[in-house]
């Protein structure tokens, strides 16, 4: 019967779902990199990764006069072997986002009535 015990707990352990870990979002939009961003994103639907989470964009140009400006949202993204496409929603704006994976994920961001920008992310 002792040795059945650990066959048990280690069966038991097995059949408990994995929790996901969040994964860090870094990224810089603009032709110059002059938007910051930043997100924490966690699963949302296994086996899809998919992912959402809070967002911050930080003006970080040489503009800036009064500090960076800073604007809070969500971003929902999905990744495959070789692409991920997100959304971003910022005041009230929801912005798309579509790239492909090399050293980073190169793509651009197309928001309403906006000429579509650079947007280069990284995650960890």
């Amino acid at each position: 019967m002792r040795e059945l015990v650990p066959t048990i707990v280690l069966s038991a352990l097995a059949a408990l779902p994995v929790q996901a870990q969040p994964l860090e979002i870094i990224g810089y939009s603009g032709y110059l990199g002059e938007w910051e961003l930043t997100a924490t994103v966690t699963a949302t639907a296994p086996p899809r990764k998919a992912y959402s989470g809070p967002l911050t964009m930080r003006h970080v140009g040489l503009c800036t006069q009064d500090g960076p400006e800073e604007k809070t949202g969500e971003m929902q993204l999905e990744l495959s072997a070789s692409r991920m496409t997100a959304t971003l929603s910022v005041a009230g704006v929801e912005c798309r986002y579509s790239g492909l994976l090399s050293d980073s994920y190169t793509g651009t961001m197309t928001c309403p009535d906006k000429e579509a920008v650079p947007l280069r992310i990284w995650v960890r």
